[in-house]
């Protein structure tokens, strides 16, 4: 999964601090991007392995429903359609200035007011990219917001009351209350995306462009048309609404297996224009796969398997180089709050921190993940090393702990059998009972989905599934695609909520900007919260974070948060160990996940 969030802790900022804040948040260091020996020059393919753990691209419009909300899909439609603001420059999480469409924004009013100017830029048809490609994405968000991996009850654009156009290169926004800058900044105008409306403004391949998304119903028509385009992979390289970009890339050919070729953009203004001829981006259907064809030569750019780490030397023998690409990002296991038969059970604290004692997040990272990677013990990310995670989420919470996972259960009214199934002997909501909802007798039996492919994953599940059979706990294994684990767990209620737990993938959310707040997976309402976990201390901490200029408003969300366990924390995964061609320089790893090939060159 992927995303936008962060802030300076305890320190009022001023205009240019806010766009200069990564350099002083101890957020993750920029990486020196790599310089190939010898002369640079012009030309060349890259192919650039998708991740399997992300899945294959499968979606093209920068409008993205959860179910689509993948990391490689964001890479893609960023190639394209960059955002407004950019961020994850050389290797950082600072706003990448020279990729932004417009100026730093202009608070006012208090902080109640956002003037957004345009930079002069062109879509590849030679029309201006104006206020109204910007306002025509809005408009659609608007009339579209519960279709959006993003919305949040409160966060934008609800928190926008109104949006004017005083001229062709300028956004007027006026919030419904005053707001942290820097949050507003990094978490609200990041997540702009201006699009053609010139081309995109139709409600049907034939029918004819106009100002549908002025009108709530035109909008929704819009973007059914548009999530329609998006869906037929096979049409994207010919489809004329894919045609028109104002980033540095155009889709010149695509699979629906989510092979994407990309050639440089002609009409692309910015100043960092594409050295490379081509840029390629292959999928697979397995990390054995894309590493035989590593090991052939094939790729460019991919990345080294863990299983097959001792590897290591063999490839750097092939003309590779070999380095860990840490995410910005955290791991877990959702639970569904809203499950039918399951749900009573999941709401329980002290079920959560039994099931949390049997995950050996050390030993996971060293047997599974082969040192590439590191805990979690909470909503903060524990490296890159930041001032946001607090002393409390940095030594954990819970550690591995069996005998108090057993304890626990049987404290609160359960028969523990283990390598059977640990009962409710004793129901009710007093001291010493299993609590509200759970009928004598329920078992504790567990239903577990996670994505297919990924060899260290499958070890840890399968680790996990052993562990709380000691305490009888029963976890039913199942695997599914990326894109097929994403779409099932999702927000639900009532007799047809049936998904229990899921596992998605490691990382299992990423911030693509350098804020790592969190109600976009934990507020309740919001659009990634997929299990529903909703707790009202936690909103007020939210809410807190989103209007405070101090910093401990921040460490009393995230200490909650570790403590009260909306998911099962797991070892958090690098995001891949990347495996690139010695003589292909320029290339910068963001923690945020993005790719700027245009910065990419061969040398001989």
């Amino acid at each position: 999964m992927r995303h936008r969030r962060r802030h300076w802790l305890g320190i009022v900022l001023t205009l240019a601090a806010v766009w200069t804040l990564a350099s002083c948040t101890g957020g993750p260091a920029p990486a020196t991007p790599a310089k190939a020996t010898g002369t640079p020059v012009t030309g060349g393919t890259v192919t650039f392995a998708e991740n399997q753990a992300s899945g294959p691209v499968n979606y093209i419009f920068p409008l993205v429903s959860l179910a689509y909300d993948l990391p490689t899909n964001i890479q893609f439609q960023g190639l394209m359609y960059p955002p407004l603001y950019t961020y994850g420059n050389k290797g950082g999480v600072e706003l990448d200035d020279a990729r932004s469409f417009a100026d730093p924004p202009v608070y006012s009013a208090g902080d109640k007011e956002v003037t957004i100017h345009l930079r002069k830029a062109s879509w590849s048809d030679g029309t201006p990219v104006t206020a109204r490609d910007v306002v025509f994405w809005i408009n659609l968000l608007r009339a579209n917001i519960d279709s959006w991996a993003l919305a949040i009850p409160g966060s934008f654009p609800r928190n926008v009351t109104e949006v004017s156009t005083p001229d062709d290169h300028t956004v007027h926004l006026k919030l419904d209350k005053a707001y942290s800058q820097t949050w507003f900044s990094q978490t609200q105008l990041s997540q702009i995306y201006p699009v053609p409306q010139h081309v995109w403004d139709k409600t049907s391949a034939g029918g004819a462009v106009g100002d549908h998304d002025t009108t709530t119903a035109g909008a929704k028509a819009v973007y059914k048309f548009l999530d329609a385009q998006s869906r037929d992979l096979a049409g994207y390289a010919a489809n004329p609404l894919w045609k028109v970009v104002d980033g540095a890339w155009q889709l010149s050919k695509f699979r629906p297996d989510g092979y994407a070729e990309l050639v440089p953009n002609p009409g692309y203004g910015g100043t960092n224009k594409p050295r490379i001829d081509k840029f390629v981006m292959q999928p697979f259907t397995s990390d054995a796969a894309e590493f035989n064809v590593l090991r052939s030569g094939d790729l460019t750019y991919g990345y080294l398997p863990l299983s097959d780490i001792s590897q290591t030397k063999a490839l750097e023998a092939l003309g590779y180089t070999v380095r860990a690409w840490p995410s910005w990002s955290i791991s877990y296991i959702v639970l569904n709050f809203n499950n039918a038969e399951n749900g009573a059970i999941l709401k329980q604290l002290y079920v959560r921190q039994a099931l949390q004692k049997l995950v050996d997040q050390p030993g996971y990272v060293r047997t599974f993940l082969k040192d590439a990677g590191t805990v979690t013990n909470g909503p903060v990310p524990a490296q890159p090393a930041s001032a946001f995670l607090s002393p409390l989420v940095k030594s954990g919470v819970y550690p591995y702990d069996p005998a108090g996972a057993a304890k626990l259960l049987s404290d609160h009214g359960w028969t523990v059998t283990p390598d059977g199934v640990s009962t409710c002997a004793k129901p009710g909501t007093g001291a010493g009972q299993c609590g509200a909802g759970i009928a004598a007798g329920a078992p504790l039996r567990f239903s577990l989905q996670y994505i297919n492919g990924v060899q260290y994953l499958d070890q840890e599940m399968k680790a996990y599934k052993s562990a709380l059979s000691r305490i009888g706990v029963v976890l039913d294994l199942g695997q599914a695609s990326a894109s097929e684990v994403v779409s099932n767990a999702s927000a639900c209620s009532g007799a047809h909520c049936t998904w229990q737990l899921a596992q998605w993938g490691s990382p299992s959310w990423i911030w693509s900007s350098p804020y790592p707040s969190g109600e976009s997976i934990f507020a309740t309402g919001a659009g990634v919260n997929a299990g529903s976990y909703s707790d009202p201390v936690n909103d007020a901490n939210i809410k807190a974070v989103q209007t405070s200029s101090g910093g401990q408003a921040f460490l009393t969300y995230e200490d909650y948060l570790a403590q009260q366990l909306p998911v099962i924390w797991l070892p958090n995964a690098d995001n891949q160990v990347s495996v690139i061609k010695s003589d292909l320089g320029g290339v910068s790893q963001s923690p945020l996940l993005n790719l700027d090939p245009e910065n990419w060159y061969f040398s001989r």
